[in-house]
């Protein structure tokens, strides 16, 4: 059943960069109705403080775990790594298997940002060879039924595997490439994945200081949504990842507060055909957490 998983929004099933991966990144919910080959994901967390958890209790879609961003999807780690280090290999597998997540099922996550948070999950899923994809749109287009029973999945086999460094960008790999607010190797483009507002320094919610990476440029994941949340047609996504100077072949690497929006860009650059990207794990609030670091503040 994974070779006939769908395509959302018009992308060619071409086969995705990572190795051995045959699911695409984004898929439509259409193909889920009636299937029962496929681990659904409910990866809902909320900035301002709001339990995900509650939120899945009080109706998520049939199946589907619940996938704790903090608990699962994270470690921990001092300010200088971010609000949401990524956890460790070992953490990471013990978490899916302990959801019933074996390593060779196929995952679909979803939640109610249009995917912006369980991106993360999906990302380090695929990245770690693994089959997963973001359900477009989430729960907000979802159609069918909720429920509030859990499922009763037993304990799966999950296999730890290290994070691909070719897959990563340190806090000081991305400083080699700022200089005074320019890219330094006239090549990588950093992505900013966080709302406009916050990359110009005109509010900052969480994290230390307000602004952004010297050089990092602004492309918002809501500007890579239609109105509904579902991922914009793909001949779309190229123009607007090409108006920030990003095309095919280009070197990406995607931050946003904590290196979790930001799988959101890395999964649309691959839905996009332009590449898999790296991920800057700490992000701004790595960033922003030592005061000798500069950040720029306007629009960049």
């Amino acid at each position: 059943m994974v070779a006939e998983l769908g395509v959302s929004r018009g992308l060619p099933p071409t086969a995705p960069p990572w190795p051995g991966a045959v699911v695409a990144p984004v898929v439509d919910a259409r193909w889920l109705v009636g299937r029962d080959d496929v681990v659904l994901a409910d990866v809902r967390w909320y900035l301002d403080g709001r339990s995900g958890r509650e939120a899945y209790d009080a109706g998520h879609l049939p199946g589907a775990v619940f996938v704790d961003l903090d608990r699962w999807l994270s470690g921990p780690g001092e300010p200088t790594d971010g609000r949401h280090p990524l956890p460790e290999p070992d953490a990471f597998a013990h978490a899916m298997a302990s959801l019933g997540i074996g390593e060779h099922d196929v995952v679909v996550a979803y939640d109610d940002a249009a995917g912006t948070v369980a991106a993360r999950l999906v990302w380090l899923l695929r990245v770690s060879g693994h089959e997963a994809a973001l359900l477009d749109g989430g729960l907000r287009t979802w159609s069918g039924p909720l429920t509030t029973a859990a499922p009763d999945r037993p304990p799966a086999v999950f296999r730890s595997r290290p994070w691909p460094v070719e897959a990563l960008a340190s806090t000081a790999e991305v400083a080699a490439l700022l200089d005074g607010g320019r890219l330094d190797d006239g090549v990588t483009v950093v992505l900013d994945a966080r709302a406009g507002e916050r990359y110009r320094g005109e509010v900052e919610p969480v994290d230390p200081r307000a602004g952004h990476l010297p050089g990092a440029r602004s492309l918002p994941a809501t500007a890579n949504l239609a109105e509904d949340g579902r991922v914009l047609p793909v001949a779309q996504l190229i123009d607007r990842f090409a108006a920030v100077g990003v095309r095919s072949g280009t070197a990406v690497v995607s931050s946003c507060g904590s290196g979790v929006t930001a799988c959101h860009t890395l999964l649309l650059l691959e839905h996009a055909g332009l590449g898999p990207g790296r991920l800057y794990p700490g992000s701004f609030s790595a960033w922003s957490s030592d005061p000798d670091r500069p950040v720029a503040t306007g629009p960049g």
